[in-house]
């Protein structure tokens, strides 16, 4: 393959930035440009050395260059990575220099693929790489890294192979289908696996709404009658003026929508329009609107306002299609304008806040505490919607399996969906892949990575 280079730190003036070259060229190329005391092909694997960047008589800047050998580099090939000062213009004419003695300028996440296709990731670490370069929390962060550290891929590499032998057994079966008494593969053993991989992959199916949710930030629908103070409570969370707050009901025509990062967890939060009876035709859309952010959002905030509808309840509040939808949310019951209230006693049953003079610290500790307690960062979850989509697959192949031993179906047909669970597994590691696959999953990475 052509040795590749590319800007790996982010575009722009800085203090240093790295231009990464590698290939199978990658060392004497650089020598090319490369002044210092040895030459590079000359030092020892994972070294840095001092020099300049110099064509002829012109000296480019002075800079520090690591060199990995083969096959012990993030690439797996020889890696050279060379620390030059910030200069847009440094940085773009040490690309060029490079590009006329003989690189290839990378394309978007070729550096990752190249360590994928040298066996250096399986794909779910590859993916890994970008999950944790975008990372806005410690919560994703710590998502990330748990796949980049292979959870994922340690989960299904020991179900994967146990169920590789049993198809090759069954296939050996097939083999000898003159002999209808012969049965190479014990179907009690056969079953008790496909039990156990049926009930792994079910269970990692189960954490994709919540691994999705923080790798792409916790929706939270605030949702109230007019006037309850959700947008005050918006700007109170976010602690500026992001939501426009008015006396006058219905201000909110449209749903707002902000992030927020509480102990380490990102937030989505979606301020509604207030839901209520009404003959106004653009109210009514944005309270259709809030109706499907509260059908998508894992928390609900419903505000009540505390000195007029503390009385209120959830059924005389929604309409009855949205009940459904609430039965499997966790709605937190907060009571706002505490500050214009004497007797709270009657509250029990709900956080107590007065969104106006900003006291919204139990409401974050509630909405931490909801997600504290079904995610761990050594858990191993799924939060890529390509591996979602595979494993379901899979989980129906194996559950056609378990349905076809209960029924004594002929190998042959066992043998088929043995396959695709295989293939759905093998699809998500990359032990099976396309082309079109790979550079639809690294066209999406930054170039340099």
């Amino acid at each position: 393959m052509k040795t590749i280079c590319a800007i790996s730190t982010p575009y722009g003036n800085g203090g240093i930035a790295v231009i990464r070259v590698s290939g199978s060229e990658a060392i004497s190329i650089t020598d090319r440009i490369f002044k210092g005391r040895q030459a590079l092909c000359d030092v020892p694997a994972n070294s840095i050395r001092y020099g300049l960047i110099q064509q002829g008589e012109e000296i480019l800047d002075e800079v520090m260059v690591s060199v990995f050998r083969n096959p012990h580099s993030y690439t797996g090939e020889d890696v050279v990575e060379i620390a030059c000062h910030g200069s847009m213009y440094i940085q773009q004419t040490l690309l060029q220099w490079l590009i006329n003695a003989g690189c290839q300028m990378a394309r978007a996440g070729e550096f990752t693929q190249r360590a994928f296709l040298n066996g250096k990731l399986d794909l779910t670490r590859a993916e890994a790489v970008a999950d944790l370069i975008a990372s806005q929390s410690k919560a994703e962060k710590d998502l990330a890294l748990s796949q980049l550290r292979g959870g994922i891929s340690k989960a299904l590499q020991a179900l994967r192979e146990e169920l590789l032998k049993f198809t090759s057994l069954i296939e050996l079966e097939l083999d000898f289908a003159d002999h209808e008494d012969l049965e190479f593969a014990d179907r009690s053993q056969l079953h008790q696996l496909a039990d156990t991989i049926a009930e792994q992959l079910s269970s990692l199916l189960n954490t994709f709404r919540t691994g999705n949710a923080i790798k792409n930030g916790i929706p939270v629908a605030i949702i109230g009658q007019p006037n309850a103070g959700k947008s005050t409570l918006l700007n109170a969370l976010l602690g500026e003026e992001r939501a426009i707050v008015s006396s006058i009901g219905g201000t909110t025509r449209d749903t707002v929508e902000d992030t927020l990062i509480i102990d380490g967890m990102m937030f989505r939060l979606i301020d509604t329009a207030g839901i209520r009876s009404t003959d106004d035709m653009i109210e009514n859309l944005g309270i259709e609107r809030s109706k499907q952010a509260t059908s998508k959002a894992h928390i609900i905030l419903w505000v009540i306002d505390a000195q007029q509808d503390a009385a209120l309840s959830l059924k005389d509040f929604m309409q009855e299609e949205m009940l459904d939808v609430l039965q499997n949310k966790h709605v937190l019951k907060l009571y706002n304008k505490s500050d214009l209230i004497t007797d709270t006693s009657s509250l029990s049953d709900g956080i107590i806040l007065s969104a106006k003079e900003g006291d919204v610290s139990a409401l974050k500790e509630a909405m931490v505490a909801f997600y504290r307690e079904q995610y761990q960062p050594s858990t191993v979850m799924l939060s890529n919607a390509r591996h979602y989509e595979a494993l379901q697959r899979g989980y129906e192949a194996i559950q056609r399996v378990q349905q076809g031993l209960d029924e004594g179906i002929s190998g042959e047909f066992l043998s088929m969906d043995l396959h695709d669970c295989l293939q759905a597994m093998g699809e998500v590691t990359g032990h099976i892949t396309s082309q079109e696959v790979l550079n639809n999953i690294f066209s999406k990475f930054c170039i340099g990575k």
